[in-house]
This record gives C-alpha cells, sequence and structure tokens, in this order.
C-alpha cells in the first residue's frame, strides 16, 4: 500500500548524493525541503517533492501533516535492551560516592544483571524487551541494534539472542543483533580471565554462528575489563565466523581499543570518553565508525567525548544510546542528539546526521536507511510544527511526534 504525506512543513535529511556517512565539514550539511510532500511505495520513499507539484491523491493512504516536519528515524547503533529487571540500587549506590568500577569490583554492574538474567525465562525476558522496543519506537528510533552480554554462559548468551531473533521477527523496526559474550568474565570462570576467552572463542562463537544469531561481535576492551590482545583474538575469531567486529572501547580509559579496532577494521568503535591525539590520528582513513554514547556519560558524571575535536579534524562521528539497566538506563536518541549539542558541542544538523546516517553506517545500514532517499526503506516520523530545525535538540522533552512510518506502515496517529 502506498502512503503519501502532503502539506509537510519540512522535509529533514533529503539526501539522493549517495553519501554512505558524513564526515567533518559535510556532517553540517543536511537537505532540507519546505512546504513538501512525500510518497511511498510499500516499503520504499518512492519520490517527494514541493506541493506545487503535488501527485493526485486517489490510491494513496493520505496523511496531512498539517505543517509538521518529517524526519528520518533515528537509526540506534549501541544498545544493551534484553535484560532483566532493573538496577536503580547502584544508583544509590553512585550517588553515595562509588564509582562504576568500584560496583562492578563489588558484584555489581554487569553481572549483577547476569544473576537476574538467569533466572529470567526467555519469555518473561521477551515480554520485558518489547515493552523497551515500543518506548524507542514511539521515540522515533526505525533501526536498532542490540546486544547479549548480561548471559556470560553459553546457554545464556544464546538465551539472549534467541530473544533478540524474536524481536526481529515481530518488531515494526529493523533489528541487527550482536554477541556480546565477552562484557564481562562469568562467574564460573573468576580469576581465569584467559580460559573464560578462550571459552568465548572455542565454545560461544561457533554456537552463535551455529543458529545464525548474531551479524556482529563485541568486546569489552578497557581498563579493568578485556586486553588489546584478548580483544584481537575474539575479533578473529569472530570474522572467521562471519562476525563483524563492533567494540566498546575507552570508555574508562585510553585502553588501546581504538588502534586494535581499527586494525581489525571493526565496524565501529563505541564510547571513546577517553580519547586522545593518537587515537584521532588512528581513525583517519579507516572505515571505523567513531560512535558516542553522551547518555552514559550523562548518566555517570563522566567526561564526554571530544566530538568538535573530531569532527574538525575530518571524522565522521555517530551518536547511539546505549540503553542499558546500569548506565544509560533510556533509548531516548532525540535526548541523545540534545546532550552531543549541549555538551559536546554539536549543531543540530551534525548531530541529526550522527543519530541517523552515520549511526546506519555503525550497522553497515546507511544504503537503506538514515536519510529520506529515494529507494531507502521508508522509516520516518512527523512532527508538529517546529519554529526551526535547532528546536529538535533546544527542546528535547517537549512532546512533538505525531506520526510514525516503519518500513511504509503507518505505526502511530
Amino acid at each position: 500500500m502506498s502512503l503519501l504525506v502532503k502539506n509537510i512543513g519540512c522535509i529533514v535529511g533529503t539526501d539522493e548524493s549517495g553519501r554512505t556517512r558524513a564526515a567533518g565539514e559535510e556532517m553540517s550539511n543536511i537537505g532540507m525541503l519546505e512546504n513538501a510532500w512525500l510518497l511511498t511505495d510499500n516499503e520504499r520513499i518512492c519520490d517527494y517533492g514541493t506541493m506545487d507539484a503535488l501527485p493526485h491523491e486517489e490510491g494513496h493512504e493520505v496523511i496531512d501533516a498539517k505543517g509538521g516536519w518529517l524526519f528520518p528515524s533515528f537509526c540506534d547503533s549501541h544498545t544493551h535492551i534484553v535484560y532483566a529487571g532493573s538496577r536503580e540500587q547502584e544508583f544509590l549506590d553512585k550517588i553515595n560516592g562509588l564509582s562504576y568500577e568500584e560496583i562492578a569490583k563489588r558484584g555489581g554492574g554487569i553481572l549483577n544483571s547476569a544473576d537476574r538474567l538467569h533466572d529470567t525465562s526467555e519469555e518473561e525476558l521477551y515480554r520485558q524487551a518489547m515493552e523497551r522496543i515500543n518506548e524507542i519506537v514511539a521515540m522515533g528510533t526505525g533501526l536498532v541494534e542490540i546486544k547479549s552480554g548480561y548471559g556470560l554462559t553459553l546457554e545464556d548468551e544464546l538465551k539472549i539472542l534467541r530473544v533478540i531473533r524474536r524481536i526481529k521477527e515481530n518488531a515494526p523496526l529493523e533489528v541487527r543483533a550482536t554477541f556480546l559474550g565477552a562484557h564481562a568474565v562469568g562467574r564460573a570462570y573468576r580469576g581465569r580471565q584467559s580460559e573464560y576467552v578462550e571459552h568465548v572463542c572455542n565454545d560461544m562463537i561457533p554456537a552463535v554462528a551455529k543458529e545464525g544469531l548474531a551479524d556482529f561481535v563485541d568486546v569489552f576492551c578497557d581498563k579493568g575489563f578485556f586486553t588489546v590482545e584478548e580483544t584481537a583474538k575474539i575479533m578473529e575469531t569472530g570474522a572467521k565466523y562471519g562476525l563483524r567486529a563492533k567494540i566498546h572501547a575507552n570508555e574508562l580509559a585510553i585502553s588501546g581499543g581504538v588502534e586494535v579496532g581499527v586494525g581489525h577494521e571493526a565496524l565501529s568503535v563505541d564510547h571513546l570518553e577517553s580519547m586522545g591525539e593518537e587515537q584521532i590520528e588512528a581513525l583517519k582513513g579507516s572505515d571505523t565508525m567513531p560512535t558516542m554514547l553522551p547518555g552514559c556519560a550523562f548518566f555517570l558524571g563522566i567526561g564526554y567525548p571530544p566530538a568538535r575535536k573530531m569532527i574538525d579534524a575530518g571524522l565522521a562521528v555517530a551518536l547511539a544510546s546505549d540503553y542499558n539497566p546500569g548506565t544509560a538506563p533510556s533509548g531516548n536518541m532525540r535526548f541523545v542528539a540534545s546532550l552531543a549539542s549541549i555538551k559536546m558541542k554539536m549543531t543540530p544538523a551534525e548531530a541529526i546526521n550522527a543519530a541517523t546516517l552515520n549511526s546506519a553506517c555503525a550497522m553497515g545500514e546507511s544504503k537503506e536507511y538514515g536519510s529520506i532517499t529515494r529507494g531507502k526503506v521508508a522509516n520516518f516520523y512527523i512532527t508538529k510544527p517546529l519554529p526551526s530545525l535547532a528546536y529538535m535538540p533546544y527542546a528535547h522533552q517537549t512532546p512533538i511526534i505525531k506520526d510514525i512510518i516503519l518500513k511504509g506502515k503507518h505505526i502511530k496517529e
């Protein structure tokens, strides 16, 4: 069924250039078409233009935007949505002065979530995760990556990935799955980290690949977690099974994660709160997408990634939510874009490109998602009338979304 949206105040993110990412000065380049219409053909964007050339309405489902703006759906390339319960006690621990590392050493953090997940049925995990999926869809996300990593045993990692597969089959948005068995060392391997790495490589990755449960492999390469050498071993094993890497890097310290990620052609290196000139230089000329998670920095009260310095150096950057129970309990990509502007001095155009086209690129999906382009998947949302593009990150909590279209289907009225 075709869909015609008319009386659009402004279409944001129009792009017929064929680019798959925006880098450096190009991140400020975002197409905008005023007083417009847009037509879909089943799942894809068919055409768009100005209202003086509006197609005939017969034969189409018609939405009157009434001056509202149309944006490409957010693409959230880093989440941990499948988890059990919540961790607000650790929130109180943070308020009382404990650091992320101190909480982890006390058995909290990732291991806490692993314990809860072990005791939760697959059906209940799916139910909880779908609540979060519906939440992020309502806030404008149309493509999402979901990681495992709260299992830390073969059985529980597979349980999470099967839940993600079920989400793929039933949710209205597009989903990509990442195997993150190396999120932390499982309790059964405490004090035997090298053995756990062997378990991930020799047992977990082959089992995940056998069932076709993941698109990517991830490693938490950081201070107190996995070393550069261990990260390289896991990435190399994943590659043998067709899993490209997307790794956690440089959240807690300059860990070597950026360099090892680039060296192994990781699709993205994510977090990057700790960055120096050498890491920026390492990213230049690579296809690895530096991905920033300002919601995590906000929640933990730590320093933000140096987005301005990286963009000024000519790099592309992406934004993602890091939606998880311990360090970023929100999947609101609009708030992420606002933090990028407020805390990292990214312009509204840069923040929107980072949260759409570049984040789609961080999943290898920017040929299909992330902009309003003829032939791309029809993923977009319609807002109330807005005074300017800057209003989007400026009024970050004002409800503005009126309609959501995913894969050409009208999700919300």
